[in-house]
């Protein structure tokens, strides 16, 4: 069978993070909600999401086809029920779908012809930005349970200190001293290739992706996955480093969701309640407006390729888009447009151009290439945030 996944009526909902990449590469738990969905189904997928995202992602379709929304993570119940469907049939989650099966092309579909299976299991939905921190603990746990199934972790080193070790996964090549590793409340997985360095001290549920550091004397709590390649030192608490992203020094991270290409400079700190205690606003693109999140606790989201210099500091409840760099004292605005130079004392524009030249030289570091294809990517999103750069 052809699985696909579509990027939802959340699309928008998600923004800055989605624009650019699909509602399915992002990134909550240990795995991105692509790499969860394929290894449960055992299969590929591709792709529907923006026109101007295709090249990067594109869309494999068959004669048969079974389409997924993005948005909803998988269960074992979830994935057995989409496998067991049928032509025209479709499984909804109150009033929204989850999949469906057709043959027909996804422009004519009209469920009042399907057969609607109601999932009645407990499911997570990421309808939002700050459900990806919100949800990150149980993430962690389910993916957790997914990849050490039968299983067996590497030996924890002699010279670190843990509670609850069984609740500890290491994969080869992982490298940890003297460090201490706190399993009770949550897992703790230490992917391939990865350095704990000394004086750190971390509380599960926490994952660390393969590559990635962890630097002396770190702290963090649980509810924290640390993306493949990155680098990670001071205070996080509750937040996702999607991949290829650093916040090396001290200050402090909670309650936060950073995009990939992403750095945090030395003794920055954003927020995560307000003095008040009163509930979190956020910039919604949906509505251009700031709205509600229901949540006391609340930080900071920045989309990809997105800099902040040394000693930045960030309101509560703060929306960073694509491709910005942000400096300067006092607390910048907490709605910052997309290719945006500046910070407290003002904004301009920063040029496509000179973006494009920065991140070819972030990629090279990794010996990765920053192609046309990204290219086009970054330049399409320059120009549909334009709008908001009324500086």
């Amino acid at each position: 069978m052809n699985y696909i996944l579509f990027d939802g009526a959340v699309r928008n909902a998600l923004l800055p993070l989605t624009y650019t990449k699909p509602v399915a590469d992002l990134r909550i738990g240990i795995l991105t909600i692509r790499e969860k969905w394929e290894k449960q189904l055992e299969t590929t997928t591709t792709t529907v999401t923006e026109e101007y995202l295709e090249e990067k992602y594109p869309m494999v379709e068959m004669d048969e086809n079974v389409m997924i929304n993005a948005s909803f993570l998988p269960t074992a119940n979830l994935i057995n029920t989409i496998k067991n469907l049928k032509e025209n049939q479709a499984i909804f989650k109150n009033d929204e779908v989850i999949a469906f099966y057709s043959k027909e092309s996804q422009e004519t579909i009209d469920f009042n012809n399907f057969y609607q299976i109601e999932f009645e299991d407990e499911i997570i939905q990421i309808k939002n930005t700050w459900d990806l921190f919100s949800y990150n603990d149980k993430a962690i746990q389910a993916d957790f349970e997914l990849l050490t199934k039968n299983r067996k972790s590497q030996p924890i080193p002699e010279n670190i200190q843990t509670l609850n070790s069984e609740n500890i996964f290491i994969e080869e090549g992982a490298n940890l001293n003297f460090c201490v590793l706190n399993a009770i409340d949550g897992p703790i997985y230490i992917g391939e290739n990865t350095n704990i360095m000394e004086g750190s001290l971390i509380r599960g549920p926490f994952a660390m992706c393969n590559n990635s550091v962890v630097k002396m004397g770190a702290k963090i709590y649980g509810g924290t996955t640390i993306g493949p390649f990155c680098k990670v030192g001071g205070e996080v608490n509750n937040s996702i480093l999607s991949g290829y992203s650093n916040k090396g020094h001290d200050g402090f991270l909670g309650n936060s969701v950073l995009g990939e290409w992403c750095n945090i400079g030395a003794d920055s700190n954003n927020s995560n309640l307000k003095n008040n205690y009163s509930e979190v606003r956020l910039w919604s693109y949906e509505t251009d407006s700031f709205a509600k999140t229901g949540l006391q606790f609340c930080g900071l989201i920045m989309g990809d390729h997105s800099k902040c210099a040394i000693n930045t500091m960030f309101n509560t409840g703060t929306i960073i888009g694509v491709s910005t760099n942000i400096y300067g004292s006092n607390f910048p605005r907490n709605f910052i447009p997309s290719f945006s130079w500046g910070g407290a004392a003002g904004f301009t524009t920063y040029q496509l151009n000179k973006a494009s030249e920065t991140a070819k030289l972030v990629y090279k570091r990794k010996n990765l290439v920053f192609d046309k294809k990204e290219e086009r990517i970054l330049k399409h999103v320059f120009e549909i945030t334009e709008k908001y750069r009324n500086y």
